[in-house]
């Protein structure tokens, strides 16, 4: 398999070099290992504790959250200082990197009352809807099915454009030719419908394909502008933050990291060392900064942003909370502005007393 990667970059490098990107029409890139840059938070407050692979966290009109819980299939609600479990799915897989992933509340809850979860079962990985009752969750709709699936690289993550149309991020299930396959749903950003329609508008208006060549996406987030974005685990050299357009190809596997100049493939705008962040969750803040939650770099990074549209700028990145919780797996923007975030120690790395947990944070 060929990589084409730029040159390591020493890991004190003091910015970001901005070059500019391929792919025509996509905003220029900044490249290098950022700098270690510490910003500060007002503060932590635990809002639950003692969750089992939390990995997925959405808000409802009454401020409470839904949280996914990986392993045992359970979704729970975080209401006042209480969590309870209102809904189980079935069928789900546990295996490695799957099992109950992402969450994703429908715009339109207060009349639809629906939300949609991404499960991995013994065949596949699949988007499934749910409605809200008085006593919980009941049973799950398949309205997606068919994305690859393994012990590695689900993706996972959905969450609702300001179109109205669900997005839904897949890996490429440790198969590197799937994100080129335009066959394959997997290692693709996904658009459909509620109903699991490609949704109007697509590349391609019998596919649901949105963007392809991803390894492993597993954030997505919108700024005010309605530029989109996401995070990609690499290989063994470069993380990247992606800004997503429309038919984009973001090079998976034949570039891991920026492409050589005249590239068919999109460049990303920020890379990091796998050690350093290793990303998931991302979210937008108050500024229009993109936040991301780190798992091995153990971290929440800071990425401010500046322009709009194509012209958008990445600033130096900083690094926020590093080693404090552990390993973060998501990162949610709350209706009051401050931020939430799951961590992840359960599954991987060094649980401490308390583990999992909810956290809330603001940002100085």
């Amino acid at each position: 398999m060929s990589h084409r990667t730029r040159p390591l970059v020493l890991a004190g490098a003091l910015a970001l070099t901005l070059a500019a990107c391929s792919g025509g029409g996509d905003p220029p890139s900044s490249s290098g290992t950022p700098a270690s840059t510490s910003g500060t938070v007002s503060g932590s407050e635990v809002l639950a504790d003692d969750l089992d692979v939390p990995w997925d966290l959405a808000f409802l009109p009454d401020d409470s959250a839904l949280v996914t819980l990986r392993d045992s299939a359970r979704i729970v609600r975080i209401e006042d200082g209480r969590t309870t479990t209102v809904g189980t799915v079935p069928d789900v897989a546990a295996d490695g990197e799957g099992g109950l992933l992402g969450l994703a509340v429908s715009p339109d809850v207060e009349e639809d009352d629906t939300v949609f979860v991404y499960s991995t079962t013994d065949e596949d990985n699949r988007v499934l809807r749910m409605t809200l009752e008085d006593d919980g969750l009941g049973d799950p709709e398949p309205i997606l099915t068919g994305i690859p699936s393994a012990g590695v690289h689900n993706g996972g993550r959905i969450a609702f454009g300001p179109d109205g149309h669900l997005y839904v991020a897949t890996g490429d299930s440790g198969d590197g030719s799937n994100a080129q396959d335009p066959d394959s749903l997997g290692g693709k950003i996904l658009r459909i419908t509620p109903e699991g329609e490609p949704a109007p508008g697509n590349p391609d208006a019998d596919s649901p394909v949105w963007s392809s060549g991803h390894r492993n996406v597993q954030g997505l987030a919108w700024r005010e502008d309605g530029s989109m974005w996401a995070s990609e685990f690499g290989q063994d050299t470069w993380d990247e933050l992606n800004r997503i357009t429309r038919g984009g190809n973001y090079g998976w596997p034949e570039v891991e990291g920026e492409g050589d100049d005249g590239s068919q493939f999109v460049d990303p705008v920020a890379t990091w060392s796998p050690a350093d962040a290793s990303p998931s969750g991302i979210a937008v803040d108050g500024d229009g900064n993109i936040v991301m939650a780190a798992l091995r770099g153990e971290s929440l990074w800071r990425i401010p942003l500046t322009g709009t549209g194509s012209s958008v700028r990445a600033g130096t990145p900083e690094r926020l909370l590093e080693g404090e919780h552990g390993r973060l797996r998501d990162v949610e923007r709350a209706p009051d502005g401050s931020l939430w975030l799951l961590t992840n120690n359960t599954a991987r790395g060094q649980p401490r007393e308390g583990d999992d947990r909810v956290l809330r944070v603001e940002l100085d």
